[in-house]
């Protein structure tokens, strides 16, 4: 039996999330970076990348031709720590805040977060090798929850505490300061993903995706249906990254898109639909909800 075709946004986001990752990697390599500080075999001392490249960093931080760039939730965890509101770092998640707010809060998660693309190669694997595992283990809205958490354990704690564990940085931060934490959060995420539920973590767990799940409230693009052209096949959901509930409203005639904060406009519901109903287009954010 031949393979299933790999749609064309799901080859897109592959090439996005592969070069978003390779993006912060090439100084590092090209610097002599390595892991714990080893040189990986460029120069005999590691030089410094700000200085050399015209970016550098990681999807927490980064600096991109002179413009400095914060993850927002890290941004709010400083600020909450230092319970200030009055440090530069504000102005530097601004960008990311209006580029995300006008596509879609969760497109972050969809397009380019690692660790999505982890679970991604960890649902094929898991197929594989016929392991069965529960679909949905923890409430996707819980993520909102554990993001409101962090926010007032590190004005607690007076410390960005996410930041010490956080996945989506862990292979960076590993090179750059030899810190594992967030590799040992990924083996943690990947055992769960494996044994417990179904992408447990970017469903339902992830502090930052519930950030952008409530950002996502309010972006201009969206997943957009035909009624006429849809059969209630089911193949949509089946495929959904997010969680199959978010298109039950659209799938019932009650709206002409998904409106839901949660949808990581990842495509692979319009990949997965065999009469080519859904589409993703841009809509004006209507009656927002997560």
């Amino acid at each position: 039996m031949a393979g299933k075709r790999i749609g064309r946004w799901t080859c897109a986001r592959r090439v996005v999330q592969i070069a978003v990752a390779l993006l912060f990697f090439v100084p590092l390599i090209v610097a002599g970076w390595g892991i714990a500080g080893f040189g990986l075999g460029a120069p005999e001392e590691p030089v410094s990348t700000p200085s050399d490249f015209a970016w550098w960093g990681s999807l927490s931080s980064s600096n991109l031709f002179g413009v400095n760039l914060l993850d927002p939730l890290a941004t709010l965890q400083v600020a909450a720590a230092a319970k200030t509101l009055a440090f530069a770092g504000l102005a530097w998640a601004l960008p990311v805040l209006i580029v995300y707010g006008l596509v879609r809060g969760r497109a972050f998660c969809g397009w380019a977060c690692p660790v999505n693309l982890l679970c991604e190669v960890l649902d094929w694997l898991r197929g594989k090798l016929h392991i069965k595992v529960r679909d949905r283990a923890v409430p996707r809205r819980a993520k909102v929850v554990l993001a409101v958490a962090v926010l007032v354990l590190s004005a607690i704690c007076s410390a960005p505490v996410f930041e010490f564990v956080n996945p989506v940085s862990a292979v960076n931060k590993a090179v750059l300061f030899g810190s594992f934490a967030g590799v040992f959060t990924l083996a943690a995420i990947a055992v769960s993903e494996l044994f417990w539920a179904r992408r447990v973590w970017c469903r339902a767990l992830c502090p930052l995706g519930g950030m952008y799940e409530v950002l996502g409230c309010v972006g201009f693009a969206s997943v957009k249906i035909d009624h006429d052209a849809c059969v209630q096949c089911g193949a949509c959901q089946a495929a959904c990254l997010c969680d199959p509930e978010i298109l039950d409203a659209a799938l019932a005639g009650e709206a002409d898109r998904v409106a839901a904060g949660d949808c990581m406009l990842c495509g692979k519901c319009v990949d997965a639909c065999p009469h080519a109903a859904l589409r993703i287009g841009i809509a004006a954010p209507t009656h927002p909800t997560l």
